[in-house]
């Protein structure tokens, strides 16, 4: 299929185009996994651990939900802060 008759069928939206699409190489920009090692106090390891534990996920996973969460917060107050200055000028 031509990119124009491709780009067609998913702008009119009639038709699914999952079909046409090659699934097997795509690949998610960013998302490749680096390890990388932090040190904690013994006191933050263990609240973590209970935290985890009460939500029932591991160590590991709420380390990245928290961070993740952290970083979407910061760059939506830089964007705030940076819209709020365009604005006061």
């Amino acid at each position: 299929m031509k990119a124009k008759d491709f780009d067609k069928k998913f702008d009119e939206g009639k038709e699914d185009i999952i079909d046409d699409l090659d699934l097997s190489r795509g690949r998610r920009v960013n998302q490749i996994p680096k390890r990388i090692n932090v040190d904690f106090p013994s006191w933050v390891v263990e609240s973590l651990d209970r935290e985890a534990a009460r939500i029932g996920i591991t160590r590991q996973s709420i380390i990245k939900v928290w961070l993740v969460e952290r970083l979407k917060a910061e760059a939506a107050n830089k964007t705030q802060n940076s819209d709020s200055s365009s604005s006061a000028h």
